[in-house]
């Protein structure tokens, strides 16, 4: 079948205590992330393009075929969307093998050419030799390995992904998230990927949509968005520090403590008394004592007084959490033992590991309204 093309509009749909409202529309071929905290009415999105959630109020088209509306509803079946989820979801009666060509046996496939089918999707997912074990004889992402070819041997219009990795170890997730990424180039599908890991974004979507609060915050290509974040969860989920300052002769300004961008598109935004947005990593900002961080301060060059609020164990060492202005660092065990929670510590910032990013009025931290869509950044081929 060839990839669809999807349009979505969910206008105020209550589920439980969120109103969700989001449009979007997923080209022939491309693969749409969504990404939001808990509750945020990620999961209910995808039940409402799957036919599985009633809609209230806009419309779910394919290809020019209106699938849900008000008083509509093609039934899931019929829709040419597949939704696979968290949980895998085979059936325990059935083997690896006799699991991926039930789909294309209940379309009236022969069961010779269902076999076949399944034996090439065994091999495509990595799991040549295993049609025979039944989902109680493999390990958690070997049932998601036959879950993900069971949901693409039928070669679907639109394929859904509800987080499909969550429940399992990271070493696990890394494997199927290059094998679901290789088949989603090599069959070109049309895909809305769910998740709340800024990796499965980046290494699986062209676009991104953050959805906070069931409203739109943050929408443009992924590297754009998880680069250049438009509200603090979206720093938290890509691992950024964004600290909000004001532009000022030529820098950026925070309690009197200054930077001077390095990068043009950086000082282009220093229109004095602008609020502007500090982006870095955490590695980009180090903690020193008072004593030993005051030279900076007192020029201003990049270093404020704050105080460890928190500890977070990290696979590389710690990271400390500062109160005022709220963000994290990257250090190691020494340090965490030089700082303990409580300590009032100088964080100063490498000037050319900054980036600013404007301040986006209709896009509060809080979550709201829809973003403007942010202008088109190349991004590698998937």
């Amino acid at each position: 079948m060839t990839a669809g093309r999807l349009e979505v509009e969910v206008d105020d749909q209550q589920r439980g205590d969120i109103r969700l409202s989001v449009s979007f529309v997923a080209e022939p071929g491309e693969v749409v992330g969504i990404m939001g905290p808990s509750g945020a009415g990620k999961s209910t999105l995808l039940g409402l393009i799957a036919g599985t959630v009633r809609l209230d109020s806009g419309r779910v088209v394919r290809d020019g075929r209106v699938l849900s509306a008000p008083g509509r509803l093609v039934p899931a079946a019929a829709r040419e969307v597949v939704l696979l989820g968290q949980d895998a979801r085979l059936f325990p009666h059935l083997s690896a093998a006799e699991n991926i060509a039930f789909g294309p046996r209940a379309r009236g496939v022969s069961r010779s050419t269902a076999r076949s089918d399944a034996a090439s999707w065994l091999e495509r997912v990595g799991l040549a030799g295993l049609g025979d074990r039944r989902p109680g004889e493999l390990s958690g992402g070997q049932q998601q390995r036959v879950a993900l070819a069971r949901a693409l041997v039928t070669d679907p219009a639109v394929l859904l992904l509800d987080e499909p990795f969550t429940s399992l170890d990271p070493v696990t997730a890394d494997d199927l998230r290059a094998v679901l990424r290789d088949q989603l180039v090599a069959t070109g599908v049309t895909a809305v990927v769910v998740t709340h890991d800024a990796l499965d974004a980046a290494v699986l979507t062209d676009t991104l949509i953050v959805v906070e609060a069931g409203r739109v915050s943050q929408r443009g290509p992924t590297r754009e968005v998880l680069t250049t974040p438009a509200t603090a969860f979206v720093a938290r989920i890509a691992g950024l520090n964004r600290v909000e300052g004001v532009a000022r002769d030529g820098a950026w300004e925070r309690a009197g403590r200054r930077i001077v961008p390095a990068d043009s598109a950086s000082r282009a935004l220093l229109t004095t008394g602008r609020r502007v947005w500090a982006v870095f990593r955490p590695s980009a900002a180090a903690i020193a004592s008072p004593d030993h961080g005051a030279g900076a301060a007192e020029k201003g060059v990049g270093g404020w007084p704050a105080r460890i609020v928190r500890h977070e164990a990290t696979p590389s060492g710690v990271r400390l959490h500062t109160d005022e202005p709220p963000l994290f660092v990257d250090a190691d065990l020494a340090d965490a033992a030089r700082f303990p929670v409580g300590a009032d510590v100088i964080v100063t910032l490498d000037d050319a590991a900054v980036r600013l990013t404007p301040d986006t009025a209709t896009v509060p931290d809080t979550g709201g309204v829809d973003s403007p869509r942010a202008a088109p950044s190349p991004l590698p081929p998937r």
